[in-house]
């Protein structure tokens, strides 16, 4: 792993999801909830369209950590699920952008702060990791 540094930026990550990227996540996670998928269900429940999975944002998250940390022990990983990334139903998709920076490293762990974001809006609250530096 590369050593990690108090104040170091990291990032950003971006990420092309899709209405494919949905489909296949809900076969692998068994997430089959319709406003994944269907803009009439998302619609009938006051969403905005069909949305992405909330642990696939995290997930993009936890690849984003591991890249930038190649790879460490992640201790924790963690945040608030504050706005839907809201994919379109096309074959452009929607970007979402991952960036972090290193708030502390002490005692052989490293606490990231992240910033993750889709069309300029945060969609993850106080999004954090801590990793084994």
């Amino acid at each position: 792993m590369s050593a990690l540094e108090a104040g170091q930026e990291l990032g950003p990550r971006i990420v092309t999801l899709t209405r494919a990227d949905l489909v296949r996540y809900a076969g692998a996670s068994g997430d089959l909830n319709p406003i994944h998928w269907s803009d009439r269900v998302a619609g009938s429940v006051g969403l905005p369209g069909v949305i992405a999975h909330g642990m696939l944002t995290m997930g993009l998250v936890a690849q984003a950590v591991a890249d930038w940390t190649d790879g460490a022990e992640v201790l924790e990983l963690g945040c608030k699920f504050t706005n839907p990334v809201v994919v379109p139903d096309d074959d452009t998709g929607v970007e979402v952008e991952v960036a972090g920076s290193v708030r502390e490293v002490a005692e052989g762990r490293a606490t990231i702060t992240l910033q993750v974001t889709c069309g300029g809006t945060k969609v993850l609250g106080m999004p954090k990791a801590v990793v084994r530096a």
